[in-house]
């Protein structure tokens, strides 16, 4: 899996001129699955992004996590994160199809969830328009395979 997490003053995702998600202080999560994952790597990641120690203390360093904040997160599927971009026109080969990347993006969620965070979303597969304000900005790119 691969998570773009921005820590953001405040984020939504609209959907046909809904708003379907949106949260305050927190963690923007764009995240995107491969092909080859499995629970185990929506699991590890789940517990990387809640336990990601991204805000400032009382001494202004990046000490601590979501929780010491309580801050939510705004999670978007995003497929394009795994574009092969040898050519021009990007391909989509190695993001896995919807039957495989819906279970772990909502076992993502739900292990979010577990952690006692309020967790939003967007809606799989629909063309979103996302809004962030960043915070900072401060941008951190996980993949599982590197971890």
């Amino acid at each position: 899996m691969r998570a773009v997490v921005t820590r953001v003053a405040n984020a939504r995702v609209t959907v046909d001129g809904e708003i379907r998600g949106a949260i305050g202080r927190g963690f923007l999560v764009l995240l995107g699955v491969h092909v080859t994952d499995t629970p185990a790597e929506a699991e590890k990641l789940a517990d990387k992004v809640c336990g990601l120690r991204v805000f400032e203390d009382e001494n202004g360093k990046m000490n601590l996590n979501l929780a010491a904040v309580e801050g939510e997160i705004l999670v978007v599927s995003q497929f394009t994160l795994y574009a092969d971009t040898k050519s021009r026109r990007p391909g989509f080969t190695q993001a896995a199809k919807p039957e495989t990347a819906v279970p772990l993006y909502e076992l993502f969620i739900n292990k979010c969830k577990e952690r006692g965070f309020n967790v939003s979303e967007g809606v799989f597969g629909a063309y979103m328009e996302v809004e962030s304000v960043n915070d900072g900005p401060v941008t951190i790119v996980f993949d599982t395979g590197d971890m």
